[in-house]
């Protein structure tokens, strides 16, 4: 069931971010790294025609883990940083180019600490209990895919 804290737009899209990165219909999109070596942790992400979607920038192995999502004229949207000691290894999402809690877009952790499959339980800012996740994100780099569901419900 989806999340009563999910907002969800008139056409049945669901907005975290702005209703701008919303996609009217499914999208295949990829992961392009920068071959540079002082760009390393740096990456596009680009559509079929390779055309750059965002821009994430932030260095790999630095001690913040912080990434930065920008869109193709390189302008902050969001802000992902690693929140250290975290037994499920959880990252925080702010709006724009800072990580002021006011700011707080979302969360997302592993389900457990020990997991084989590709999972995250993301959580909206105002989902403060953190019972049921807003939604659950499956993938496999493998195989090339990943799937977003709202709450423990069907794909979106």
């Amino acid at each position: 069931m989806a999340s009563p804290n999910a907002p969800f737009l008139s056409n049945g899209a669901v907005s975290i971010i702005n209703p701008q990165y919303c996609a009217s219909s499914q999208m295949d999109l990829a992961v392009a790294r920068k071959v540079k070596i002082l760009s390393f942790g740096n990456f596009f992400v680009i559509d079929i025609n390779d055309n750059i979607i965002f821009k994430v920038e932030g260095a790999f192995l630095s001690f913040h883990a912080r990434r930065v999502l920008l869109d193709p004229a390189g302008n902050p949207i969001v802000t992902l940083q690693n929140k250290k000691m975290s037994a499920h290894h959880r990252w925080e999402a702010y709006r724009g180019d800072g990580t002021d809690s006011s700011n707080l877009l979302f969360s997302a952790k592993r389900p457990s600490m020990f997991q084989f499959k590709r999972e995250l339980d993301v959580f909206l800012a105002r989902n403060t209990e953190q019972n049921v996740c807003d939604f659950k994100v499956k993938g496999s780099w493998l195989k090339r895919s990943c799937v977003i569901y709202a709450g423990e419900s069907s794909p979106l």
